[in-house]
């Protein structure tokens, strides 16, 4: 049995699986195990994440205290008051 052979069975198995094991359905099951294994040969494999390093996002905490120290640090402007009239 090939491996492609062994792929649309598990497929079957599956669907059979997923539909609560109806009994009278094997042909509409093979032909769809058979359609996902021929779209899943097609499909072009993707490269493998530990080839191409990500970006260590930023800790949000630091970030985050540094900005409140800063604000903390140089009060705002206050507007200028109206005279009385």
């Amino acid at each position: 049995m090939s491996t492609e052979d062994k792929r649309v069975r598990e497929f079957a198995y599956q669907i059979w699986e997923s539909e609560g094991k109806p009994e009278g359905q094997e042909a509409r099951h093979w032909e769809m195990a058979r359609k996902l294994a021929e779209a899943e040969a097609l499909t072009p494999s993707k490269p493998k994440a530990a080839a191409k390093p990500k970006a260590k996002p930023k800790p949000a905490a630091p970030a985050k205290a540094a900005a409140v120290e800063k604000s903390a640090a140089k009060p705002k402007p206050k507007a200028p008051r109206k005279p009385a009239n």
